[in-house]
């Protein structure tokens, strides 16, 4: 016989509002009879409602992981498992998914088969991680489920002191506004470094995480250690006839205050026979006007990356966003890709021996200096890096003559 359910108030309250609660998957999950995972369910959100009335949490860490691997799980043991006996056991496992989060019906029947066999059938796509969060499995029955999942073609993801599960947006698989192929560069970084996502050895967390354009679906410029952004170098392509329909259809008044005041740098102008006029060496790829007038305007034709290091949430220091490290490089060979790479193990390998414990490498970068970071990792400075000329972390005001000449010395070469 089942456990009768017990009173939540705190918890019902947020199935009140007019959104989706989770509370109400929760309780569909804790009556479905005949399920192995119902008792579990049932206390799990006993020590939920408790944590509501307390403020308090009460899940500890603990050691637990599958043959081979040093992370991947996150341990979860119930400090009131002598209230809520069925759930004193809630462990998560952390699976990376395809780059591009490409999936087909079968496969994602084919994991709830899984979790329901072995877990508590609570399954999120995706945590804040970037990976399939299979939530609930007692230590008994963490392997058992790994084996199933990994025999799917499915492997863990990054969890403690160690490079995270990288994630990229669908990109040029369905976007137009794609600018690099986001689904090979995400590849070619996990399969490059997936003995530092199994094995932790670092001293904190490092993400990859890439976006195709500046759109940057994949907040990867706020939430990764090592952002690969998508941009392009020549002229944003206009379509004017579509430019000419637009206005037609908007009106002039619209565009000007949509589109033409929007533009952060006053790139773009409107002229007397509703054509665009753009000012290509002041746009910064912010993709507003691209993003309004998606027939007329498009990305330019000779793509690439810019490489930004550093991003985070907060820690030690705050928030940080990532700093350019690389405004362009153009991955149209093996060994462009090849460079990228390289550069990446640099990177690491500079935060691995430097970083101090539990510091992440934008907080690295803010203690040592970003020009000692740069120097390091073999990088030249460029002025495109630079957003405010006079506010520069990058190199001395008082050597710029000098710094200057350096730089129109290798642009001549």
């Amino acid at each position: 016989m089942s456990k009768s359910m017990h009173k939540t108030p705190m918890l019902d309250q947020l199935e009140s509002g007019p959104w989706p609660s989770f509370v109400t998957g929760l309780k569909r999950l804790a009556t479905d009879e005949g399920k192995q995972y119902q008792d579990t369910m049932v206390d799990l959100l006993g020590q939920l409602e408790l944590s509501y009335n307390t403020r308090k949490g009460y899940w500890k860490g603990g050691t637990l992981s599958v043959f081979g691997y040093g992370g991947g799980i996150i341990p979860r043991f119930s400090e009131v498992a002598d209230q809520f006996p069925a759930s004193k056991e809630f462990h998560t496992l952390r699976i990376m998914p395809p780059a591009g989060m490409h999936y087909n019906t079968k496969i994602l029947r084919q994991l709830c088969d899984i979790w329901e066999k072995h877990g508590s059938g609570l399954i999120a796509f995706h945590g804040q991680s970037g990976d399939i969060m299979f939530q609930g499995a007692t230590s008994e029955k963490v392997q058992e489920s790994f084996d199933e999942i990994n025999e799917l073609g499915f492997d863990l993801g990054g969890a403690g002191p160690a490079v995270r599960t990288g994630m990229s947006c669908v990109g040029a698989a369905r976007c137009e506004q794609s600018c690099a192929n986001e689904q090979k560069i995400l590849r070619l970084l996990v399969n490059n470094f997936l003995d530092d996502m199994h094995r932790p050895a670092l001293p904190y967390k490092f993400k990859f995480k890439v976006s195709g354009c500046s759109n940057d679906c994949m907040n990867s410029i706020q939430r990764s250690d090592m952002s690969i952004i998508g941009t392009w170098r020549d002229d944003m392509n206009v379509d004017q006839q579509e430019v000419k329909a637009f206005v037609g259809q908007k009106g002039r008044k619209y565009v000007i205050d949509n589109v033409i005041t929007r533009c952060p740098t006053k790139a773009l102008s409107l002229n007397d026979d509703d054509t665009l006029a753009v000012d290509n060496p002041n746009c910064v790829r912010c993709m507003h006007c691209i993003n309004v007038m998606t027939k007329a305007l498009s990305p330019g034709d000779d793509k690439g990356v810019t490489i930004l290091i550093g991003g985070k949430r907060t820690l030690k220091i705050g928030d940080t966003m990532g700093t350019v490290v690389v405004p362009f490089m153009k991955l149209d060979t093996e060994e462009a890709y090849e460079e990228l790479k390289e550069l990446a193990e640099t990177i690491i390998d500079f935060f691995a021996d430097n970083a101090l414990e539990h510091e992440r490498t934008g907080e690295m970068i803010e203690r040592i200096g970003l020009a000692n970071f740069i120097k390091a990792i073999g990088l030249d400075v460029d002025p495109n890096m630079i957003s405010n000329p006079r506010e520069s972390s990058y190199l001395r005001i008082d050597d710029w003559d000098k710094e200057a000449a350096k730089w129109n010395d290798r642009k001549a070469a």
